[in-house]
């Protein structure tokens, strides 16, 4: 599955297309959000210009407290704007641009409406949306939901090591695309 996002995501670039990457989790709070920053990440470390990475939720809920607490954790910086739903204002290295994350619905207006790859992360979205309206492709890119373990002495190691499998597996599929 990974090639084949790559794939696409090359072959757009080829074409002259913007690739615009959707993320979608049921409450974009953890996984998708894990997905969104990863892969901004890993197209600025490859050197892969015009890649809009987004994310977005079935329902909006808010970016998970753990899931911040893991960025920060491995050195990512920062900053939230106090609100019903925060945005988090989240840098990776001193000249890139941002990355910002807040828990949003496929219909917000930040979110491309039509020309993107929806790419489910989570089975529950997977399951309840066959159909993402707008998408030119659909893949089914699923993770555990690290929320199992909140509250529990392994929160931590459990959100870490989703994080952690995210973004390899995401550093991996962009390295496929050059």
């Amino acid at each position: 599955m990974l090639e084949s996002i790559a794939h696409r995501i090359a072959d757009n670039l080829s074409n002259q297309r913007d690739p615009n990457l959707v993320f979608i989790c049921t409450h974009n709070s953890r996984r998708s959000q894990f997905a969104q920053v990863w892969a901004a990440v890993a197209a600025a470390h490859y050197g892969i210009r015009n890649v809009q990475c987004f994310s977005a939720g079935t329902e909006e809920t808010s970016f998970n407290q753990n899931a911040i607490a893991t960025f920060e954790r491995i050195g990512f910086e920062i900053d939230k704007t106090e609100a019903r739903n925060p945005l988090y204002t989240i840098r990776y290295a001193e000249n890139a641009e941002p990355i910002f994350g807040f828990s949003k619905t496929l219909e917000h207006h930040s979110v491309p409406s039509r020309s993107f790859m929806a790419i489910m992360t989570c089975a529950d979205a997977d399951e309840n949306c066959p159909i993402v309206h707008g998408a030119e492709i659909r893949f089914r890119l699923t993770y555990d939901d690290p929320k199992v373990s909140d509250n529990t002495p392994l929160e931590a190691e459990t959100y870490d090591a989703r994080c952690k499998q995210i973004a390899t597996e995401i550093l991996y599929l962009f390295s496929k695309v050059g």
